[in-house]
């Protein structure tokens, strides 16, 4: 192969052999010779979305929570000061690509009538994406409404080899029906094809592995692999010396970058199974071999995942869902003894409010990885968090209560410009989220008048 004067490498350019395909990240040599600066800062066009839920709201969205600043900022615009126990001066590095949005309501995950009433759990996430009001069934009639991503993944996502991803960290398997006449289609995914279509979402860090690099053409091939040991690029070493001398230092540079990375993954998830497997006792003894037991190595791997997905435009759109509302697991790391759902009813007292805040402080704090991962991967003469947006949030307020006014929401990203970042924007009472929603859909290019409940588009600027 040769990429010399007068020729270049398609956009989507593949290493495969027999038993792997891998997908390459931007590089130089994919540039027309003569196009100049201006197209590499502008290829690739397309923004991605990122959309991820935090489930159950903050300790911050109640009325003692909020009065201690534990998730809005007191100050509204520019110069807002974040206080230590806010669970987004996790993130502060990052406040150039963080926009807040407080004080916006989910009214589609209430009970709209008395039998569903205490069903909070069993809705609120199929409300996240959709801002529609999930119908109470446990039979297959079930319906909420087409989510965000996938309205995006419709019009943007065609043109790759998978139009979208949806990961999700904690058991999401739950065939029929949940309690309060909900079918768990509404808690195992936040994005849907359609009013009547939920998704199935990724756990397990092998099966997305395998799924990005065709890891073999069969199960078979898959498990021999690795009993053999043998890593993904051993299969394409070839291609990449080849491919290697035809390149450039500055792209060399991005390959041997990207296939260490890539090589690193497939080393952890590895030593996770190996782990899982070893007749050891596990904190999650239900869960596949390739699932951590760790939260935070978890959610690394699945961020990593995530990322070697966008850069290589495998898919422009992920969704992903970070937890279950009535979760019992306890997080050791965030300073906290109390599992996550008892700790959330917290009776409003000042000290378990503040224990709950732990959990969700080192919840959020995870995201810190993915941003910097973002950050640091150069595309063009940018990089991908520039070119990229993330919704976060989440369907539920205070806990305690089971409020769904007055929701967290925090865009990260620049979005191909349009966001500026760095700023705290607080909603007039009574928003509907479904308003940000909607402004982002037109951001993105998306013919959008309305949205799930919304009443107007909402003001980034």
């Amino acid at each position: 192969m040769s990429y010399l004067t007068g020729k270049h490498m398609a956009r989507r350019t593949f290493l495969r052999s027999a038993g792997a395909t891998v997908a390459l990240p931007f590089l130089d040599a994919m540039v027309p010779v003569g196009w100049g600066a201006a197209a590499r800062a502008a290829a690739p066009t397309h923004t991605r979305l990122v959309c991820i839920e935090e489930v159950h709201g903050l300790a911050g969205c109640n009325g003692l929570g909020a009065g201690k600043f534990l998730f809005a900022p007191e100050k509204v615009g520019r110069d807002y000061t974040l206080v230590p126990d806010n669970p987004l001066s996790t993130l502060d590095a990052f406040r150039d690509y963080t926009t807040i949005v407080s004080n916006t309501d989910v009214r589609m995950a209430e009970a709209f009538n008395a039998p569903e009433i205490g069903g909070d759990h069993f809705r609120s996430s199929a409300v996240f994406l959709t801002q529609s009001h999930p119908k109470q069934t446990q039979g297959s009639d079930i319906w909420a409404g087409t989510s965000l991503d996938q309205l995006y993944a419709k019009k943007f996502g065609q043109t790759t080899p998978m139009p979208s991803m949806q990961f999700c960290i904690e058991n999401l398997d739950q065939a029929g029906g949940c309690t309060y006449n909900y079918s768990c289609a509404y808690t195992d995914s936040i994005s849907w094809a359609s009013p009547n279509e939920p998704l199935p979402m990724i756990r397990d860090p092998r099966v997305a592995f395998d799924m990005l690099f065709g890891s073999g053409g069969t199960a078979a091939a898959r498990a021999e692999r690795r009993l053999t040991r043998r890593s993904i690029l051993d299969w394409v070493h070839g291609e990449v010396s080849s491919m290697r001398a035809t390149l450039g230092s500055a792209d060399r540079q991005r390959l041997d970058r990207y296939m260490e990375h890539i090589s690193e993954i497939e080393r952890r998830i590895r030593m996770v199974e190996a782990h899982n497997t070893s007749g050891e006792t596990r904190e999650l003894p239900d869960a596949p071999a390739g699932v951590p037991d760790s939260f935070s190595e978890h959610m690394k791997l699945m961020f990593d995942l995530q990322v070697l997905a966008l850069e290589t435009d495998m898919t422009r759109v992920i969704a992903f869902k970070t937890g279950r509302d009535a979760q019992n697991r306890v997080f050791p790391e965030s300073g906290s003894t109390q599992p996550f759902h008892p700790a959330s009813h917290h009776g409003n007292t000042e000290a378990r409010v503040l224990e709950f805040n732990k959990i969700c402080k080192y919840r959020v704090s995870q995201m810190a990885y993915l941003l910097d991962r973002m950050k640091n991967t150069v595309e063009g003469d940018s990089n991908l968090l520039d070119k990229t947006l993330i919704v976060w949030g989440s369907p539920m307020a205070d806990p305690n209560v089971h409020n769904h006014r007055r929701c967290p929401l925090v865009l990260f990203g620049h979005g191909n410009g349009q966001l500026k970042g760095g700023v705290h924007h607080k909603a007039e009472d009574g928003t509907p989220m479904a308003n940000v929603m909607l402004t982002l859909m037109q951001g993105l290019g998306m013919d959008a008048t309305s949205f799930g409940d919304s009443t107007a588009p909402f003001s980034l600027t």
